[in-house]
């Protein structure tokens, strides 16, 4: 099924950008958890559009209405309806481009797979649909959370040509990626960043970036190799998230370049366990966590619907100059840090309830 993702804790989404709504039901919550809308809501104040000039002007508030699975504020273990409905839409803003596929968009693809796409928007392919993966992944986080004292905090890391070297992996927290609205805890590089977007914004451009995420207190032995290893878990997770182009874990393309003295990471006693002395391994090994952190990145293009005019052709094949309308983000990864997360979470506790079935 294209639009679920998961084993035991399973997630299905549904809704298009200007449909009446979007949400998700989600499959193999533990029952007895405490859970209300409030704890759902964080994540997707965080993901939603109009919160700045760095993003699509659309003013959504994006509350989520949960409508089965809990009652009295705790879970009964059956599927969680969650439902957030669609306020802002303006279906008549891609009337002109109704019969021209947005080069780089989905447009085209859709229709050449089902024979029919969404009128407006997106449809599917729109980041409007990561609201129900965001409201899911708000239930995993605290499970994760509670369960295992799991934390799992992204930040912006790239924007365009701006990095943000100086932020520590350790100690970095959802509080200090919040301080400002490009979601970089490296406030001089966000400064730069905030730059960049708002330039190809003026310019009637996008930009493209890179997130990078850590995952804090896993315990070793989550990962099912060979096809279901861990990092492959989070790589399909993250590649599933739209604009998305590239995902690598701990050292990852930069690790090919080492010889194995260099990157092997020697075992320490931490505690009363095992624990490695460096980390370019990313928290995992042979597909297993090994109890450090996991961290990874991941690459969004810039997105692809753009006021700038561009040379293209309509379905036809009659060439044509497209000036996209309506409401778009300059660049996503500021609105895409709740959306990584969550995707982790939900990788994370689908199998810490597969490793639970072996206790």
């Amino acid at each position: 099924m294209s639009s679920s993702f998961g084993t035991l804790y399973r997630v299905s989404t549904f809704g298009e950008s200007h449909c009446a709504g979007v949400g998700a039901i989600v499959d193999g919550v533990p029952p007895r958890m405490a859970l209300a809308e409030a704890d759902i809501q964080k994540q997707l104040d965080r993901r939603r559009p109009g919160q700045s000039k760095l993003a699509t002007d659309r003013d959504e508030a994006d509350q989520v209405q949960i409508l089965s699975g809990v009652e009295n504020g705790l879970t009964l273990g059956s599927p969680i309806g969650l439902l957030v409905h669609n306020k802002d839409q303006r279906p008549g803003d891609y009337g002109s481009m109704s019969d021209i596929p947005r080069p780089s968009h989905a447009d085209y693809t859709y229709r050449a797979k089902y024979g029919i796409h969404a009128s407006s928007g997106g449809g599917r392919s729109s980041a409007r649909e990561t609201i129900g993966r965001v409201a899911a992944g708000a239930i995993a986080d605290k499970f994760l959370r509670e369960e295992y004292g799991i934390e799992i905090v992204a930040w912006v890391s790239t924007v365009g040509a701006v990095d943000a070297p100086d932020v520590d992996i350790e100690q970095v927290t959802r509080d200090q990626v919040d301080l400002n609205p490009v979601r970089c805890p490296d406030l001089n590089a966000a400064k730069g960043m905030a730059e960049e977007i708002l330039a190809a914004r003026q310019d009637k451009d996008s930009v493209g970036g890179i997130l990078t995420c850590v995952c804090r207190n896993l315990p070793a032995g989550l990962g099912e190799p060979a096809f279901d290893r861990l990092e492959a878990r989070l790589a399909q997770a993250m590649l599933s998230i739209p604009a998305s182009k590239g995902f690598e874990i701990g050292s990852g393309f930069s690790g090919s370049r080492m010889r194995g003295s260099q990157h092997n990471d020697p075992f320490v006693m931490k505690g009363d366990r095992l624990g490695t002395l460096s980390n370019r391994s990313g928290g995992v090994q042979g597909g297993i966590s090994n109890g450090e952190p996991v961290y990874f990145r991941v690459a969004f293009k810039p997105p692809a619907t753009i006021g700038r005019e561009q040379l293209t052709v309509d379905y036809q094949g009659r060439e044509v100059t497209l000036e996209a309308k309506g409401r778009h983000d300059p660049a996503v990864v500021p609105r895409a840090v709740p959306i990584v997360e969550s995707m982790a979470a939900l990788v994370l506790a689908d199998l810490a309830l597969i490793q639970r079935m072996r206790a």
